[in-house]
């Protein structure tokens, strides 16, 4: 099966060409969620507890950042391991059918990512990442180092650095 690449309307040339892939993998895909999902209710649930108020997914900011803290100028990313190829973690492995096509899929992913990073930082937010994995593995920790990231509930960081 021939699994041709396209470019984007920006030029990029690893856009996979979605217009043979089968019914039932199309309802798959759209079945995955982009928000709201379980890792990212976890830690909204967790910081929300703490204290911590948020913007969800603002539309005005490069990626739609999951959670926003407008005053801090911190954004928060969750993100999954698969999806986005956590390079440390097992869940990043490529599935073995239609290989080439799902390698471009999750590459433009990554590529994504960092030119939202990179647009984020310019306009002087600070981004943090949370993996899905860190997740799994030790929840706790993993919001404790969000905390450390995020400064106390209630503190206002002017500079937009973390605390």
């Amino acid at each position: 099966m021939d699994h041709a690449m396209t470019r984007t309307s920006t030029g990029h040339p690893l856009m996979p060409d979605f217009s043979n892939v089968l019914d039932n993998r199309r309802r798959n895909l759209r079945a995955v969620r982009a928000k709201d999902t379980r890792p990212e209710m976890l830690v909204r649930q967790a910081l929300h507890r703490l204290g911590y108020r948020y913007r969800l997914h603002a539309k005005d900011l490069p990626g739609r950042p999951a959670l926003v803290f407008t005053s801090r100028r911190i954004v928060v990313e969750v993100r999954g391991c698969f999806w986005h190829q956590h390079t440390e973690c097992r869940r990043a492995s490529l599935p073995k059918e239609r290989a080439q096509w799902w390698a471009a899929k999750l590459t433009r992913n990554v590529e994504r990512d960092q030119e939202n990073e990179v647009a984020l930082e310019a306009a002087g937010w600070c981004v943090v990442v949370v993996w899905e994995c860190d997740l799994r593995q030790d929840p706790s920790e993993a919001i404790a180092r969000l905390k450390l990231s995020l400064g106390p509930p209630g503190h206002r960081n002017t500079t937009g650095n973390s605390t």
